[in-house]
């Protein structure tokens, strides 16, 4: 039943192998007429097939390596190697069959990702009673129960007192994670051995891993970028066979050594190393926590020589907590309050902080009119009495109240300023302390050849300053616009550039740097969707992993490809010199793809990546 599958999802295979026997066979019972027509004419079916996409590739200015195995074929055809022709024909198809079967190896953990993805939910009704829905039905406040072993089916917040969740299918951590009431969960996740009650967060399609399912059915549907590495070999090893098969025929003077010689010309490793490499790339990397939407993202991450880092939520945590109110009028609840009033219609991270301390305090926020979140500034709005409130930056607020002293801060601090009408209200002092893997991450990125390292961040210079020194990155662009970090990254003079960043401040950062990878465990879907790669944990190392990765994905095709070509160029020169039957030159190529596939399949293993020591004195690059 198996044979029979793979020939009916490979057609053309099976045609090759059944022609093949045939002609044989008439070969044996003495019918070489009929045996040459058999074969003559399923070589032809073949070339034009062939032929066919080779001409629209041409036509579209892209000189692929399809014409080598064209000429090969058709010149066997020409000397009467019919049987040589065959081999050809089957070591074309099989070759792409072969790629496509070790390209399904090699995406595996991709696949087992999107079949992970949750399909029910068992919503518990007002009557008490459990009832199964289909996943896209559940909205939000539903409280949904979750039976042991059974997948997370939305993002929720556990309504239970405790849970015991595996969370490998997102951060590739193997042991269960003990989860309290009130703490978040998300979708994909699987449950432990008790039964609990979640309240639905967010809708199937909102949440995490219907975000993750997206990004890996669009990596494992990208192809196009895989073929690039090989494609800048397609023309030189072209030229190279058909100039040794020419020279051995002018020669020998007998045009059966130009067939030869193109018989193991033929460029299956070239058309196989590259895709499985960058698919087995793309795989590891995601069974480490990173989805790399195409295989050009990791192409590009292997040579990579300038890193820049957004500060809150990529450098540190951004789960900020408050640790002083300042009111410079009033009580520190009022200034509490009238900040968190606001701060309900921001999206930065340090809003949801403000929010939950004013609740933590059990305050009732009044509600406010007119506002407007003003990107990497702040809020402004409106009280019940019409006057203006503005909560963000110093210099946000400076914009209606003109200058003042700004609040001194301790290491990993940050500021959130108040006004109303033309007054300075207060000042909120935070606490957003790097990740503990921010500075390993850092060393580890200098030792795999990022030269020039640097924070651009909205933040202000005091603060971006305390975390960039804490962390190793050595230099700093503070209170930065949207515009700003486009062009500070367009600047940087080391390319290509990986911008690392989480909000949706930093799509456009994310999307005008070469690789753009995104911190998506609780990122903005436009960062996500701006970005070449999206880190699905709360882990920053994740970024010195990829880019390990991308290097050792490229080593392996390089290594495969031009293994392939040597051995290749080896038997051409044999076959130049008369030493190679077609036939047999033919069904030694076939142990040339697979050897170049073995070579390629080699990118899902590696040698794990050691973080660096961050208290290693590593070179730093000159300011720039």
């Amino acid at each position: 039943m198996k044979v029979l599958r793979f020939f009916r999802r490979y057609p053309l295979v099976a045609l090759a192998l059944l022609a093949l026997a045939a002609a044989l066979i008439l070969l044996a019972v003495g019918q070489p007429t009929a045996a040459q027509i058999l074969a003559t004419a399923v070589i032809a079916f073949v070339v034009l097939h062939t032929g066919w996409g080779m001409i629209k590739d041409i036509l579209a200015s892209h000189w692929g390596l399809d014409i080598l195995a064209v000429v090969a074929m058709v010149s066997t055809m020409l000397v009467g190697e019919y049987i040589a022709g065959l081999i050809i024909v089957l070591m074309l198809t099989g070759g792409e069959a072969l790629e496509d079967l070790a390209a399904t190896r090699a995406g595996r953990e991709l696949d087992a990702l999107i079949s992970r993805a949750p399909q029910f939910a068992n919503r518990i009704e007002a009557d008490g009673q459990i009832t199964q829905i289909p996943v896209g039905e559940a909205e939000v406040g539903d409280e949904l129960l979750v039976r042991p072993a059974e997948v997370v089916p939305v993002d929720g917040v556990l309504v239970s007192e405790h849970a015991s969740i595996d969370e490998s299918s997102l951060t590739g951590e193997p042991l269960p994670v003990t989860k309290s009431g009130g703490e978040e969960l998300y979708s994909g996740t699987v449950n432990g051995t008790s039964a609990f009650t979640l309240r639905a967060t967010a809708s199937a399609a909102d949440s995490q891993y219907a975000a993750i399912v997206e990004l890996v059915s669009e990596a494992v549907e990208s192809k196009a970028p895989l073929v690039r590495l090989a494609d800048r070999y397609a023309v030189p090893f072209t030229v190279v066979s058909l100039l040794i098969a020419a020279i051995a025929w002018a020669v020998s003077g007998d045009p059966v050594r130009f067939a030869e010689v193109l018989v193991v010309a033929t460029p299956c490793p070239l058309l196989i190393a590259a895709p499985v490499a960058f698919m087995g790339g793309m795989s590891r990397a995601a069974r480490s926590g990173v989805i790399v939407k195409n295989g050009g993202a990791l192409e590009v991450m292997a040579r990579v020589r300038s890193a820049a880092f957004d500060k809150t939520g990529t450098l540190t945590r951004g789960r900020a907590t408050v640790q002083r109110v300042l009111p410079h009028e009033g009580s520190a609840d009022e200034l509490l309050t009238l900040a968190a009033a606001v701060e309900r219609y921001s999206t930065h991270v340090f809003a949801q902080s403000i929010i939950e301390a004013a609740r933590a305090r059990g305050l009732d926020l009044p509600d406010v009119a007119a506002a407007e979140e003003i990107a990497t500034n702040g809020v402004r709005a409106r009280d019940a009495g019409g006057s203006e409130i503005r909560v963000g930056k110093p210099a946000f607020v400076a914009e209606v109240i003109g200058e003042f002293d700004r609040a001194e801060l301790e290491s990993g601090e940050t500021a959130v300023y108040i006004s109303r009408a033309d007054r300075l209200a207060g000042v909120i002092v935070l606490s957003d302390p790097p990740r503990p893997e921010a500075a390993a991450t850092v060393a580890t990125l200098r030792r795999l050849g990022v030269g020039e390292i640097l924070m651009v961040t909205g933040d202000v210079e005091s603060t971006a300053e305390s975390v960039a020194q804490d962390v190793g990155v050595d230099l700093v662009h503070a209170e930065a616009t949207p515009q700003s970090k486009v062009e500070i990254v367009a600047g940087m003079a080391h390319r290509p550039v990986v911008m690392v960043g989480d909000g949706i401040n930093d799509a456009p950062v994310l999307a005008a740097a070469e690789v753009g990878i995104a911190m998506g465990a609780r990122g903005a879907t436009a960062a996500s969707e701006s970005a070449s790669a999206v880190i699905t944990t709360e882990d920053l190392s994740a970024v010195a992993r990829v880019v390990d990765i991308s290097q050792h994905t490229v080593r392996m095709a390089l290594q495969s490809i031009w293994l392939g070509i040597a051995i290749s160029v080896g038997l051409m020169l044999v076959a130049a010199f008369g030493f190679l039957p077609a036939v047999v030159g033919a069904i030694l190529q076939e142990g040339v793809d697979l050897v170049a596939i073995l070579g390629a399949l080699r990118a899902l293993g590696g040698p794990e990546l050691r973080l660096e020591d961050p208290q290693r004195d590593f070179a730093r690059p000159a300011r720039v």
